[in-house]
């Protein structure tokens, strides 16, 4: 019988292999489509709230990235990146080898948004009847466009539009239902009790906004505005 004898240097290239090779718990590398699939699905957990109807579509991952098998990616936004448009996903894998790839998407948000219906003059009240709407891909708008009509009727405009203007939350400006200095009523409700009392608003605040209220005994109280100068504080 022929034998083999390992030297000390054989030694050290087996242990240098075996430390680099994949110890997942799947013995192979990770499927790179799989990958693409599972950062699809995450971007459509992430944009479950946004109006009208999404579609993801990940980039193809290069082949010829070699990534050790993982059975709990980690994935990520940028930090301050919206969800729709143009994106990337950080996925980590921390075990058996701990590895970090950026994977580029693309989220369409394909819903209704508000357009005048006419020419708007400064400090118009909107009402319904000044709106149309129209439909598209809200990624390729500008940021803070109105989807719905609830949002926009009852704002005054802040600068003079043209009819077809794209209605974005910087040209109209919410009335204030409580201006600085008004006496207004603080109620004040929790579970089984309800107090009122007088106090004088400390700023503007629109519906639903919150405002500071000073009471007569100096204390200054936070609630939110509603009509007829009324604040609400809930416990």
């Amino acid at each position: 019988m022929k034998r083999v004898y390992i030297t000390g240097r054989m030694i050290a290239l087996l242990i240098a292999c075996l430390w680099v090779m994949p110890t997942s718990a799947n013995g192979g590398h990770q499927d790179l489509t799989q990958l693409r699939q599972q950062v699809e699905q995450f971007l459509l957990s992430q944009s479950a709230s946004l109006p009208g109807k999404v579609s993801v579509s990940a980039m193809a991952i290069d082949s010829r990235l070699k990534l050790a098998g993982c059975d709990n990616l980690q994935m990520s936004l940028p930090t301050g990146s919206r969800i729709w448009g143009r994106t990337s996903v950080g996925v980590r894998c921390n075990a058996p080898q701990v590895w970090t790839v950026y994977v580029q998407a693309n989220v369409q948000v394909m819903a209704d948004y508000l357009i005048a219906a006419g020419p708007l003059t400064q400090g118009h009240i909107i009402t319904e009847q000044d709106l149309i709407k129209g439909q598209g891909d809200l990624a390729k708008l500008p940021p803070g466009v109105f989807t719905d009509a609830s949002q926009a009727v009852g704002r005054a405009v802040y600068v003079p539009l043209s009819a077809g203007t794209v209605l974005r939350q910087e040209m109209l400006r919410v009335l204030p239902v409580v201006q600085q200095g008004q006496k207004v009523v603080l109620n004040t409700i929790g579970n089984g009790f309800r107090v009122s009392a007088e106090g004088t608003a400390l700023s503007n605040a629109g519906e639903g906004q919150r405002v500071k209220v000073k009471v007569g005994n100096g204390q200054v109280v936070s609630g939110l505005a509603r009509q007829g100068g009324l604040i609400e504080v809930i416990f």
